[in-house]
């Protein structure tokens, strides 16, 4: 009678401890699985690299000779909640997309808006911003509106969501390399007009003369821009892995705190 008790209690802890085991075992082998599975995809071990212009405040731009900004910022710490290192590659615009499939970055942030043209190509993270559209002309011109533009000239960086606003109303478009650029076609009269992000137009205010030049919110007339990471197509688990980061970041407030510390306001809703 003692033996088959003590053969039964030996039994019991035997299942548990099995059972222990076993747990222990699937959690360690899905947290591993998960973590090889998108760690695969990155260009450098331990690194998430990413590609942005560099000159487009404020997004990302060099301040005292150190490269900062909102996405900068919000690439550093995407990168940590990631158990990863940012490094930064500044590209010119005319090159920054090509960039992903030529595997020079992991992603791309750099005020991208997802568009179905993209889509054919790259994959997207989860909108973090959403950027209001502003029209810039000279002073005391006729033009305050997207009616206005049709049959205009626009200065507008080649392959940007800006440009496909402007050809969708009937502008014709100048090439720019920069919103810089763009704003000194218009004050040159080179071009009629811009469209760009008013984010960008109000970082500029901030240590730029405006002379000569009229700012028209266009929040009326179009709903703001998605604007999101930009993956190669074969990246979907890193994709999904940053979403979780980005995710994590919306919770905790810090995404909010970026925006206000760089737009002056929260347009992350």
């Amino acid at each position: 009678m003692k033996l088959n008790k003590l053969l039964k209690k030996t039994f019991i802890v035997a299942n548990i401890l099995t059972a222990g085991v076993i747990l222990a075992a699937c959690s360690s082998s899905g947290k591993s699985t998960s973590n090889d599975s998108y760690k695969s995809e990155l260009n450098q071990k331990g690194t998430l690299t990413i590609g942005l212009e560099g000159t487009y405040s404020p997004y990302s731009y060099r301040k005292d000779g150190k490269l900062t900004g909102f996405e900068v910022e919000l690439g550093n710490k995407l990168a940590k909640k990631m158990g990863l290192k940012a490094k930064f590659v500044p590209t010119k615009w005319d090159g920054l997309v090509a960039g992903l499939g030529s595997n020079k970055y992991d992603v791309v942030l750099n005020n991208i808006t997802a568009t179905p043209a993209r889509a054919k190509n790259y994959i997207f993270s989860k909108p973090y911003i959403y950027s209001r559209y502003a029209l810039i002309t000279r002073q005391g011109d006729s033009i305050k509106k997207l009616n206005d533009i049709k049959g205009k000239k626009l200065a507008e960086g080649t392959g940007t969501n800006n440009e496909l606003v402007a050809k969708q109303n009937g502008a014709t478009i100048v090439p720019s390399g920069d919103f810089a650029t763009s704003l000194s076609l218009v004050r040159q009269k080179r071009v009629d007009a811009t469209i760009n992000a008013r984010e960008a137009w109000y970082s500029y205010k901030k240590s730029n003369s405006t002379d000569g030049l009229t700012y028209h919110d266009l929040s009326s007339e179009k709903d703001p821009a998605k604007i999101v990471g930009l993956f190669n197509k074969k990246s979907t688990k890193l994709r999904s892995e940053t979403n979780k980061a980005l995710k994590a970041l919306r919770a905790d407030g810090t995404l909010k705190k970026l925006s206000n510390k760089y737009f002056g306001a929260n347009i992350t809703e």
